[in-house]
């Protein structure tokens, strides 16, 4: 920084900094250096053994994820966040055991958290540059938007630790929260990394349907329900639909059982409280939405992420894991003739499920 600012005492700005965090709505902040060693490690492991599946875009930009100046120029700390989304009166274990309802899950039942998380730390970032009046002052806002460790920052800044299902747990808080980081070239002081407290705990992966976590921290994401019905466009394997249950996009159970979510807080954002009923809406009837419903309902979703094929193709499989009824037959005979070969075969899956079942 080219500033003259050697006497500012940037330890007592950082608490300042944390407070305007909190009044912002993010439950937790910790800042780290720009070291990424050990996850990159990790990432390059992880991709020479293909579990990443289609997500191509995983195993591009590796440059960027490693050197997150380059993301932004003169970068010198990341100031990682914590947005917590639960919301109370949630009845998602009850609404995943319903065969005939839909379970989404949780982060997406409200609106897109990017351009929530986006939009407060971008407010953050002007309160920063309000108070501090530096010229040399820069700043970049993520939240699952670009090459970048997430994970990893969150870890080293003290949000939480990267748990045997991979994601970010905290102690007082569960893991029921987004991600979000500020790119700074302010010589902010360091917070201490956060240590890991998973213990002999398996319950993860014991839990995991599909089996995706292999082994303590290893997801084999081309087995994991999230990626099933969110990234990947294609045909899923025959074996694994009788294990996706009614879960239409994503999966939440290994945070649902996961003790440490015993002590999760619920949100006190209003933008992530369920839409159009989505928390516990019948599979029939979602099945029935054309294109433009789908569209519409989903405005400003993440559920727009896995597309209107991919939203047929996985309501098809929940229908035929639920138990069999005449409404059922009847929804998936409308769709039987479908232009898409994709959603046509496994609603013909379903139907056979269907016959089959008594």
């Amino acid at each position: 920084m080219t500033d003259n600012h050697q006497s500012f005492d940037f330890s007592r700005f950082t608490e300042d900094i944390k407070a305007w965090a909190r009044a912002l709505g993010f439950a937790a902040i910790g800042i780290s250096d720009c070291d990424t060693t050990v996850a990159n490690q990790r990432l390059n492991a992880w991709l020479a053994r293909g579990f990443h599946g289609d997500m191509q875009y995983m195993a591009l930009n590796r440059d960027l994820r490693k050197h997150p100046e380059k993301l932004l120029a003169g970068t010198r700390r990341i100031i990682s966040v914590r947005m917590d989304y639960l919301i109370a009166d949630h009845d998602s274990i009850h609404v995943l055991h319903d065969k005939n309802k839909a379970y989404i899950s949780r982060y997406a039942l409200g609106r897109d958290y990017h351009k929530v998380v986006r939009g407060r730390l971008n407010l953050l970032a002007q309160k920063i540059n309000e108070k501090m009046r530096f010229e040399s002052f820069v700043y970049r806002a993520f939240s699952d938007s670009a090459p970048i460790f997430e994970k990893h920052f969150a870890q080293k800044s003290g949000i939480g630790w990267i748990g045997k299902n991979t994601l970010v747990l905290n102690q007082q808080a569960g893991s029921w929260f987004f991600l979000g980081e500020l790119l700074t070239n302010l010589p902010l002081p360091l917070d201490q990394p956060a240590a890991t407290h998973c213990g002999s705990c398996t319950t993860c992966i014991n839990i995991c349907p599909t089996k995706a976590i292999i082994a303590p921290y290893q997801l084999d994401a081309r087995r994991c329900i999230s990626y099933l019905t969110i990234e990947y466009k294609g045909s899923i394997d025959p074996k694994l639909r009788p294990l996706m249950g009614n879960r239409i996009y994503g999966c939440d159970d290994c945070q649902l059982f996961c003790p440490w979510n015993k002590f999760a807080k619920f949100s006190r954002e209003n933008d992530f409280q369920p839409r159009h009923h989505l928390r516990d809406a019948d599979l029939i009837s979602l099945f029935l939405w054309d294109e433009n419903t789908f569209l519409k309902m989903t405005e400003g979703s993440a559920i727009r992420r896995a597309g209107y094929l991919s939203w047929l193709r996985n309501i098809a499989i929940a229908l035929g894991n639920a138990k069999k009824t005449p409404e059922i037959i009847d929804a998936l005979e409308k769709r039987l003739h479908h232009p898409s070969a994709l959603v046509r075969e496994h609603v013909m899956w379903a139907m056979q499920q269907m016959i089959g079942s008594k």
